[in-house]
């Protein structure tokens, strides 16, 4: 009998918390209700075509389907390798997505620091706007705006250089200013939009370091070093792990806007390869090849910085 006692006690007590979280869960239901739209996109759109991954193993074929296709294992990963302008390609996305790390993603960094030293509301709140206007024009304006401004004929810079007594600067053109460029494109337009997420860490900042940092006679430079930055360091750190996890990816939109024959050399990357293997030539399997190893090295990325930021005693993003 007490043995029977014990076991029921035990069966209770185990059925307690699966009861108590369904009834929280009831007590909740508006809340879970708004959680389920984003939900379903992350399902839908992120999820379900993970299953379209099977044809990079695959000859696939529309007509066929994913279960008529003709299975060739690691067919399309040899012949990606073995590609003549593989390493070219590659060089090239790789230099970009450095550029990018050296020179783009600090920038929203160094803006935010800015702006939090600000102390009119107004004049802050302005020209947060301002900075925030460019994230919302599309790259064929922006490739658009280049051009005009840089273009050899006509362009409104070249025509400073020549009204100056010089001659005028293929920048379009040269291979030298391409990198450059793409990489100046980018700051100009998504760097206000950067900063949202590291004002919002900075809004976090308890007000009472700073007045323990004046007391010790730390000024406005040293207060930013050893206050504001420390602060918004996790931060810093979980966005340039989702950042590498990109590392392979420098956006096609920008780059096949701004591509010509003269700066192809320095300027393919995998997603003009991808367009013109993929969309052009119908090479489904290829491409989809293509993409999967850009994925696996972004993982690798990933979960290589994630166990770097850890040995440095940050949270990292799991």
């Amino acid at each position: 009998m007490k043995e029977h006692a014990v076991k029921s006690q035990k069966m209770s007590s185990a059925l307690k918390p699966a009861h108590r979280t369904w009834r929280g869960w009831l007590m909740d239901w508006d809340l879970y209700l708004l959680l389920l739209p984003g939900l379903l996109f992350f399902l839908v759109f992120k999820y379900v075509p993970m299953w379209g991954v099977i044809i990079a193993f695959m000859d696939y074929s529309p007509f066929r389907g994913i279960l008529g296709s003709e299975w060739v294992g690691f067919k399309h990963f040899v012949t990606l390798f073995t590609y003549d302008q593989f390493w070219r390609i590659f060089r090239n996305t790789i230099v970009i997505s450095f550029y990018n790390l050296v020179f783009f993603f600090p920038a929203p960094i160094v803006l935010s620091l800015l702006l939090n030293e600000i102390r009119k509301q107004v004049f802050k709140r302005f020209v947060q706007t301002v900075i925030y206007v460019p994230h919302f024009v599309s790259w064929v304006v922006v490739a658009g705006m280049t051009y005009l401004m840089l273009g050899t004929q006509g362009g409104l810079v070249n025509e400073l250089i020549k009204a100056g007594g010089g001659e005028a600067v293929p920048f379009l053109t040269t291979p030298e200013w391409f990198r450059g460029l793409i990489v100046s494109q980018s700051i100009w337009k998504e760097t206000g939009w950067g900063t949202i997420i590291f004002l919002a860490a900075l809004s976090g900042v308890d007000p009472q370091l700073y007045e323990a940092a004046i007391v010790d006679g730390a000024g406005r430079w040293r207060q930013m070093w050893h206050v504001t930055l420390p602060a918004i360091r996790s931060t810093i750190f979980i966005l340039l792990i989702l950042r590498l996890g990109h590392v392979l990816d420098v956006g096609f939109e920008q780059i096949f806007l701004m591509l010509n024959s003269t700066v192809n050399e320095v300027g393919d990357v995998f997603e003009t390869y991808v367009y013109r293997e993929g969309l052009v030539g119908g090479k489904f399997s290829y491409t989809t090849a293509v993409g999967l190893f850009k994925s696996a090295i972004g993982l690798i990325m990933v979960v290589l910085a994630n166990w770097i930021a850890k040995k440095f005693g940050e949270e990292g993003v799991y």
